[in-house]
């Protein structure tokens, strides 16, 4: 007996400690193993999940480098408590931003690691690439789960298991000896079907039945409990993870769509619910090409997805492109679309992120509109900014109008304030016909109505979406050319309108709000660059003046020159050319009996001599402004050309000829030509000189022509020849002195007198001329004032005969003077320098024959014409001095006569002046005494 209860006991024992080692070793062992195999599948299905989510809604944050936005956004995974860290890494692999933000950068990857889940020791570590569009890769997503909590809890239920099975097992053993087989085997087989449920149902909220409280099966069942407590706890824990990462899905933005292999909805977010109009119960189930893919793309859906599953490889994955979807309604609206590839539990979904990108497509498209517009603003600003004038910037803004915003007619007009009416000033060049037709072509006036224009040219923008029934004229008359719509743009500068934009179009509210807005834009920018341009003519105009000014300052000062070194000449020549101008004089008053041809030689030749005389005067003095006594006088132009003529018909005739070279002369004089105000040699002496350049300029012959006619006020006289020409370069510098185009032989005098005449006959000189087509000089002269001339008669020489003392150093001059006084029946003595003059003078003197009158010269050497002058009236105050000299202009002019002269002449003299000084000075000396 005790035999065989061994044998029972230890067979029981053997029994129940192999059943319950098995029972619990096999469920233990597989509720580990599966917990353990399925944990880590779930932890990285779950972690790139979230991974995709938090990376999808961080491409915002990357692009636009928001920090605060990314670490809002990575606060997220705060639901998520096993996660220790996570952070954004930017395109250069630096961190942009990390959580928790107490966590020091230091605990954090330097740079990103390879794309994907890893565990490594205790840790799970994730880096999710963050993609914009196709292949626009903005940064990585880190994530970091702590799995130490986990993995002890593993081990804790290994302890645990290998606890309660060594306790069970002793248990068994201690209790097989003490009890029966049923009370034995029976909480085994439930621990076994507790085990069964939980195993096949996955339910850990099962509890074994426990049949004893203080035995090892209570224990044993106590502890099988209690770790199905912690299954449970855990389950719940991932439950609620899941819950977390779908409170993210329904909150996200972006609509998520899950599908499975044959393309149907499994499952999609509220967000997606909106997107497409669709509810989640409707949709699942429901093939996605039928529900959200327009007919185009279905096709194309659907093969990529059986390529997918038939080779793996999908071009679309992980990318994201942009497309179009349908909603409910059937409307087409734009989409970002992003997809995933899943595999839970062996079977493969698909998830798909949709952004609804309507509002951004929008702005894109109101953005482009306003570059275009701005590329359109910005090309017809550096169009106008090549011009200077404003027709030509008109003509290029309305152009440019017509051609790219577009319009079917377009003009700018002019807006007079005074007349209330609006001018037509360009009119574009396709508009060209309809403004014919509208009787709107350019220099068109139109009259300011009530049909906006009003209010236009009180500076607002007028815009008529529909003309087509408008009652007002100027509507109307765009309507009458098929017309609709309308817009009028102020020209506006400094609260003054000066003019309207007028940009019309056949079709009716043609016009967006940011079509008037650019044409408000653009008729700023119009009147700016119509301000610059008048500025800029004002400018032009004012630099064109000062130009002139400065060339005139340049003139005057090289005519000073000139007459400062004319003056050191003036008295040489004066004196050489004295005795001719006496002796011509002379023989024209005492000679009857001159032939005609004679007289006219001599007249001519006395013309000359008076020319020569004021021209050797003038050269230092023709920069001036008229001297006080110069006066005007009526001077007949018509003859005074004649007189030139034959002044100078050895130089136009004679002397070409020589040279086999034939210049003809012609005159085209106007009969009854009015007198003019004038100095009567200055004028011809300029004629003169005008048919010398005329010569100068045609060395292989031509012909000069000297015309003469009236205009209005003005008498012009001028002389054109068919020479050469002048460039633009030196028809700037003709008038100046010194200034030549012959070389050697000219001396640059000629026009530089011709421009001092001009400027003290109170004359205007115009010259045109071009190279190869000849010059034409006019000289434009005022009408002399009707008056009549009273000539004073001609002083006669004095009653009886005078003793006259003449004092030079000029022996021609000396002897000229002697024979012209002596024939007018004068005592003359002569004295060739100072200091004999006064010698003369005081032995006359002490000899009681004292002269009636002396005559001196100025410059002599030694003694000169104001120590003669001071030594005669030192012996006799009462006897009058007459000072002969080459500078009398200048001594008059400058007030320096000398204390003791009593009359200045000037050389070369004329018999009509020296009479007219002796019969004066000598009658009023018989009348002191």
């Amino acid at each position: 007996m005790k035999l065989k209860e061994n044998t029972i006991q230890r067979k029981l024992v053997r029994i129940v400690l192999l059943i319950s080692g098995v029972v619990l070793l096999s469920a233990s062992t597989t509720i580990l193993t599966y917990e353990f195999l399925t944990f880590r599948q779930t932890t990285i299905q779950q972690a790139s999940t979230l991974g995709q989510i938090i990376a999808a809604n961080s491409t915002a944050a990357l692009a636009f480098d928001n920090s605060g936005d990314a670490t809002e956004i990575l606060s997220a995974v705060k639901a998520e408590q096993a996660i220790v860290g996570a952070g954004l890494y930017n395109k250069e692999g630096k961190l942009f931003s990390h959580y928790p933000p107490n966590v020091p950068k230091s605990d954090f990857p330097a740079t990103p690691k390879e794309d994907g889940y890893r565990f490594v020791a205790s840790n799970l570590f994730g880096f999710q690439p963050v993609i914009q569009g196709q292949n626009n890769r903005l940064g990585t997503l880190y994530l970091k789960w702590d799995l130490k909590a986990v993995y002890q809890r593993f081990l804790f239920y290994g302890a645990s298991i290998i606890v309660i099975m060594t306790v069970c097992l002793l248990a068994a053993a201690y209790m097989l000896s003490k009890t029966l087989r049923r009370r034995i085997s029976q909480p085994i087989l439930e621990l076994a079907e507790t085990a069964k449920a939980v195993s096949n149902r996955q339910d850990y909220s099962v509890r074994a039945k426990k049949t004893s409280e203080d035995d090892e099966l209570g224990l044993l069942t106590d502890g099988f409990n209690h770790m199905l407590t912690r299954i449970q706890a855990q389950n719940t824990a991932l439950k609620g993870s899941e819950q977390r990462v779908r409170a993210v899905l329904n909150s996200a933005m972006t609509g998520v769509i899950v599908i499975d292999t044959e393309g149907k909805i499994i499952d999609w977010n509220p967000r997606a619910e909106t997107m497409f109009g669709w509810t989640s119960a409707e949709a699942t189930g429901q093939e996605l090409a039928e529900k959200i893919i327009p007919d185009r793309f279905r096709d194309a859906h659907r093969r990529g997805l059986a390529h997918f599953l038939k080779t793996g490889e999908a071009a679309v994955l992980n990318r994201v492109f942009e497309i179009t979807a349908l909603r409910r309604d059937g409307t087409e609206f734009p989409v970002d679309l992003s997809i995933g590839a899943m595999d839970s539990d062996g079977a493969m979904t698909f998830c798909g992120f949709v952004t609804d990108i309507t509002e951004r497509k929008q702005a894109e498209t109101r953005l482009q509109t306003q570059l275009s517009r701005m590329e359109l603003l910005d090309r017809i600003t550096r169009a106008k900014a090549e011009r200077q004038d404003l027709r030509s910037i008109f003509q290029v803004v309305i152009g440019r109008l017509e051609e790219d915003l577009p319009l079917d007619f377009g003009c700018i007009c002019l807006y007079d304030p005074a007349a209330e009416v609006l001018t037509v000033a360009n009119v574009g060049v396709r508009s060209a016909p309809l403004a014919t037709k509208l009787a709107m072509t350019d220099h068109a006036a139109i009259a300011i109505d009530e049909s906006g224009l009003s209010s236009c040219v009180r500076g607002d923008l007028v815009y008529e979406p529909d003309i087509g029934n408008a009652l007002f004229p100027f509507l109307k008359r765009l309507a009458s050319g098929g017309l609709r719509s309308f817009v009028a743009a102020p020209l506006q500068m400094k609260d003054k309108v000066f003019g309207v934009l007028i940009a019309a179009r056949h079709a009716p509210h043609s016009f967006s709000s940011p079509d008037c807005e650019f044409i408000r834009h653009l008729s700023e920018h119009v009147a700016l660059a119509a301000n610059q341009a008048n500025l800029y003519s004002a400018l032009q105009e004012a630099y064109d003046d000062l130009r002139q000014t400065q060339q005139a300052v340049m003139q005057q000062e090289r005519l000073r020159a000139l007459g400062q070194m004319a003056s050191g000449i003036a008295h040489d020549i004066n004196n050489a050319i004295s005795p001719i101008a006496l002796y011509t004089e002379s023989l024209l008053e005492r000679e009857p009996n001159l032939s005609a041809r004679a007289r006219r030689y001599l007249e001519i030749t006395q013309h000359a001599i008076e020319d020569v005389a004021q021209t050797i005067t003038r050269m230092r003095e023709f920069y001036r402004q008229r001297e006080p006594q110069l006066t005007l006088a009526p001077v007949p132009l018509n003859n005074l050309v004649g007189q030139v003529k034959d002044l100078t018909h050895a130089r136009w005739s004679d002397m070409p000829q020589q040279r086999g070279v034939v210049i003809e002369m012609a005159t085209e004089l106007t009969p009854d030509l009015p007198s003019i105000m004038g100095i009567e040699n200055e004028i011809r002496e300029a004629l003169v000189n005008l048919i010398f350049n005329a010569v100068d300029a045609m060395p292989e012959g031509g012909t000069i022509t000297i015309r003469t006619h009236a205009c209005k006020e003005s008498v012009h006289v001028e002389v054109s020849d068919t020479g050469t020409g002048m460039d633009e370069a030196t028809k700037r510098r003709c008038l100046e002195p010194f200034f030549t185009t012959k070389g050697e032989r000219g001396t640059g005098l000629g026009l530089a007198m011709v421009y001092g005449m001009a400027e003290r006959n109170n004359a205007e000189i115009q010259i045109e001329s071009e190279p190869g087509k000849g010059t034409t000089i006019r000289l434009v002269f005022p009408v002399a004032a009707t008056a009549a001339v009273v000539r004073s008669p001609s002083p006669t020489a004095p009653q009886q005969p005078l003793r006259i003392l003449i004092v030079d150093d000029d022996p021609l001059l000396m002897k000229a003077l002697l024979d012209t006084l002596e024939n007018d029946g004068h005592f003359v003595t002569s004295a060739a320098g100072g200091q004999e003059g006064i010698n003369a003078f005081e032995a006359a003197h002490q000899s009681r024959e004292p002269f009636s009158v002396v005559i001196t010269d100025l410059g002599m050497p030694y003694v000169d014409g104001r120590k003669v002058s001071a030594a005669v009236k030192t012996l006799s105050p009462k006897t009058p001095v007459i000072l002969f000299t080459g500078w009398g202009q200048r001594l008059l002019a400058e007030r320096d006569i000398p204390q003791h002269v009593d009359r200045v002449l000037n050389k070369p003299p004329k018999l009509h002046d020296l009479r007219a000084a002796l019969t004066e000075l000598t009658a009023t000396n018989r009348g002191r005494e």
